[in-house]
């Protein structure tokens, strides 16, 4: 049974509820019952129901996807993109076939970053100039009777107010992720637990335990950040919780259609500020690269990536990211020189 069926087949019900509920006692307790019957039907068991087995094969051919010499993910019989909606009226199912395909592409391109660019995968610390965080992976999934009980510190010693808003970004992360999981995952939400990463188990928790450990640890006297989508407000929640750390060592930041927001996000004024002087947003437009695009928000300044698509938005800016890079650094380099007057000129001549 399809989700639109049955939201048809509900809405006369509701309406019924709703005409009865004008009526007398009677009508009332037949409400009641109503109301009980309704909340017994397990939606999920019926959007499910006809729901195909969440098997799927474990390599590119196995989908019939191949990419060419263009690097363009094609379907090896018809030549035709990737289709999401494989199966209608199948979200879920479309949704799983889709990941796990993406698996399979994110290990492609590891093999490509190895092979061809002669690149080398190692567990942080990187020890490079350029540091990848992975703030999407932030637990493993285990079968419940190999699940053994998690422990958690209980946030001794830490500041009262530190502590209130890292359990309720906490609970607000896990609130938003049991609704994904529940939604594209309902037939193995009963057989699989998620472990999660220790210090790392939201994408805001990642960023901030990468920062502590090995940016703000290194020499590096100028730091650039690229935050893409939500790795925006995963910045931005860095600054929140660090923001005199970061002020000192990051010298610019490129966000690429980032999803952060300054108001629900509490930042501060001097935070915001900040992100004006030093931050810009490259969102997808279909206006020409760079053409500045109205923004609602008082943070960055917001300019076109010189694409409508969102997941292009980091390569087709690029050009432009680097050079605001390089105009970031000279300026802050240039503001670091001393003034050359004479008195100056004439004292450094007598020393020499």
């Amino acid at each position: 049974m399809s989700i639109s069926l049955i939201s048809l087949l509900f809405l006369p019900i509701w309406i019924n509820m709703a005409q009865i509920q004008q009526g007398g006692p009677d009508e009332r307790e037949k409400t009641t019952a109503l109301k009980d019957l309704l909340s017994r039907i397990d939606l999920d068991e019926l959007m499910k129901k006809d729901e195909p087995p969440l098997d799927f094969p474990d390599t590119l051919e196995g989908f019939e996807y191949a990419f060419n010499e263009k690097g363009q993910l094609r379907h090896i019989k018809t030549g035709e993109p990737f289709v999401f909606n494989y199966r209608e009226d199948l979200h879920r199912w479309n949704q799983k076939r889709y990941e796990a395909l993406g698996e399979i592409i994110t290990k492609y391109v590891y093999d490509l970053l190895e092979e061809d660019c002669n690149l080398k995968k190692i567990s942080i610390p990187e020890g490079y100039g350029v540091i990848v965080l992975n703030p999407n992976e932030n637990y493993i999934e285990v079968e419940k009777k190999k699940m053994h009980k998690q422990s958690s510190s209980d946030g001794k010693g830490e500041p009262a107010e530190k502590r209130e808003r890292k359990e309720r970004l906490s609970r607000e992360t896990k609130r938003r992720r049991d609704f994904y999981e529940k939604y594209r995952n309902p037939q193995k939400e009963k057989e699989m637990m998620q472990l999660f990463i220790r210090e790392n188990g939201s994408p805001e928790e990642h960023t901030i335990y990468v920062w502590d450990h090995f940016i703000a640890q290194s020499a590096a006297e100028n730091v650039f950040f690229v935050a893409h989508s939500y790795g925006g407000l995963a910045f931005v929640e860095l600054m929140i919780q660090r923001e005199a750390e970061v002020k000192s060592k990051v010298t610019a930041v490129a966000l690429t259609d980032s999803v952060h927001n300054v108001w629900h996000q509490e930042a501060g004024k001097t935070i915001r500020e900040w992100m004006r002087e030093n931050c810009c947003n490259w969102v997808s437009s279909s206006e020409p690269l760079d053409t500045s695009v109205e923004s609602m928000l008082p943070d960055c300044p917001r300019v076109s990536a010189g694409t409508d698509r969102h997941e292009l938005t980091s390569w087709k800016s690029f050009p432009s990211i680097f050079k605001f890079f390089a105009e970031a650094s000279e300026a802050k380099s240039s503001s670091q020189k001393p003034a050359l007057t004479r008195r100056s000129h004439r004292i450094k001549h007598e020393e020499l």
